[in-house]
């Protein structure tokens, strides 16, 4: 018995030391992650004249809070806040439900050729958005929809290829006892998938309205390419008009860059729990 304990006592010794080295190594990883965010933090409140010391230093002579007030005054952050909104959610709302759909029926529905159809849907992941920026400039160009937010809403409505496959991974994983059962009781497809899927379905569902909500809100090339008034600018294209060709003013590009941070913090902090678990569930079943 006395060797019994012994072993265990030496295998719980030595998990002790794994789990602490797993600790460490997890906290150098974050506070090397942290490092890129603290410095945007201390180049926003240092002095303009400052931000190239030598050696650099981490804090200014003061901490120069007037470069908020700045930011505010010079660019119009709150419309471009809700000009960003206006693009953004219609699309992410529109477009996660279309990709619901699709991605129960390549899961659930049996139809001639769902495999090879969604063989043909993950083929378009390969192809480079920049092959097709030129032909949809045109196109959207032909249609009358240059300088509009049309060309950065409508497509998005209609799906992506990388959220219906994410979404397929999961619906792929609840159990097919649960659509036979309901259509014992004489439900339909639709009503299975509303009143079964989407509910089951919704850690993946927010997980991936989170991933698409910051591409959507950091989106700074397609704002560019096809939006020209000043009263329909995103947001970033609001940071971007601290840059010019001749200089940039860093600090107010930094402190713009902190009050755009704050609205995926929140979201992130919201919604945390459903994102992990949405992470981990996804592709579980092949």
């Amino acid at each position: 018995m006395s060797t019994i304990a012994a072993g265990l006592g030496k295998r719980k010794a030595a998990q002790r030391l794994v789990d602490l080295a797993a600790y460490v190594l997890l906290g150098i990883g974050g506070i090397i992650m942290a490092v890129p965010f603290l410095w945007m933090l201390a180049t926003s409140l240092k002095p303009d004249g400052e931000l190239y010391s030598y050696p650099p230093e981490w804090i200014g002579s003061r901490l120069a809070w007037e470069n908020y007030r700045i930011i505010f005054e010079e660019a119009h952050l709150i419309r471009g806040f809700f000009n960003t909104m206006i693009v953004v959610v219609p699309t992410l709302v529109i477009g996660l439900f279309v990709c619901a759909m699709a991605a129960y029926a390549f899961a659930k529905l049996r139809f001639p050729g769902r495999d090879k159809l969604f063989l043909v849907l993950i083929g378009t992941m390969v192809v480079p958005g920049a092959v097709m920026m030129i032909p949809a400039f045109i196109m959207f160009k032909t249609f009358g929809w240059t300088d509009s937010w049309k060309p950065l809403m409508i497509p998005g409505m209609f799906g992506a290829p990388i959220v219906i496959f994410f979404l397929r991974q999961f619906i792929k994983t609840l159990p097919d006892e649960l659509e036979d059962a309901a259509k014992i009781d004489g439900m339909s497809p639709p009503g299975i998938f509303l009143r079964i899927v989407i509910p089951l379905t919704k850690p993946a569902l927010i997980t991936q309205g989170i991933l698409s909500f910051n591409a959507g809100y950091n989106d700074y090339l397609g704002p560019l390419i096809y939006l020209n008034s000043p009263e329909r600018y995103t947001l970033q294209l609001e940071l971007a008009s601290f840059s010019s060709y001749y200089v940039t003013e860093w600090t107010l590009v930094m402190a713009g860059a902190v009050v755009a941070l704050i609205p995926t913090l929140v979201l992130f902090a919201f919604a945390q729990r459903f994102f992990i678990e949405g992470i981990a569930l996804t592709g579980i079943k092949a």
